[in-house]
């Protein structure tokens, strides 16, 4: 008996809960939709209390217009505004899906009449930068230079914006890297090599992704170039 009250009650606890997981959706959003050919900006002002969402919102023909019935579970957040348009009053009714720092909203008259979508974003928050694909390893891959393929191996190592190592299957071999930068997922350096007995200057720049590097190559002066691409090597 003692356990099927300790289960009731934890049952009714978690009836009056929120929901562990729900989105903090406080905060300004701004963003605008389409209504007849012209761009309507909105602002939502939102304020999140345990599941409980109010505020209100901007732009509309009534504005501000109360947030009434808001609501937040998990990433979705939904409430209800009155609107007056052409002299006749409009529950506007709204549902929203966090995603990626911005709410995906879908709104429209309450009897379905009229919808269209908005996605506002929050000015206070910083943006994320997606993290940057990382250089660092042993790369191999091979370009055609008059006919004949040529396999080049790149050990690099990337360390806070600068790129340092070694280029090998140049006639200078290894050729060490200059100069080297990556920012984002874009890198670029320099190597020196020789060239029928003469130091010729080989300027990269490559596209880092999970798959390999992309590079673009050839000369200083841009008298040569060519395309190459490689893969990372588990040696």
């Amino acid at each position: 008996m003692r356990n099927v009250l300790r289960l009731a009650g934890l049952i009714a606890l978690m009836a009056i809960l929120p929901s562990a997981h729900a989105t903090d959706v406080t905060g300004t959003w701004k963003g605008a939709f389409e209504f007849q050919g012209n761009s309507v900006a909105l602002t939502i002002h939102l304020a999140v209390a345990g599941s409980a969402v109010t505020g209100t919102v901007e732009g509309l023909p009534t504005t501000p217009a109360e947030i009434h019935d808001g609501k937040v579970d998990g990433d979705m957040v939904s409430f209800w505004v009155n609107t007056d348009y052409e002299g006749q009053t409009y529950k506007l009714v709204y549902k929203g899906k966090v995603v990626d720092g911005a709410i995906e909203f879908s709104f429209g008259t309450e009897d379905g009449s009229w919808g269209t979508t908005l996605t506002a974003k929050n000015s206070e928050l910083p943006a994320v930068k997606p993290s940057a694909p990382n250089a660092t390893g042993s790369w191999k891959g091979a370009f055609d230079f008059q006919g004949t393929s040529v396999p080049l191996t790149f050990h690099l190592t990337a360390a806070g914006g600068v790129v340092t190592g070694t280029v090998e299957g140049l006639p200078t071999t290894p050729a060490e890297i200059r100069d080297g930068r990556v920012d984002g997922d874009i890198i670029t350096f320099s190597v020196t090599t020789d060239y029928q007995g003469s130091p010729v200057k080989l300027v990269y720049k490559g596209k880092v992704s999970a798959d390999g590097i992309a590079f673009t190559f050839g000369t200083e002066d841009g008298s040569w170039v060519t395309d190459l691409a490689v893969t990372k090597s588990s040696s």
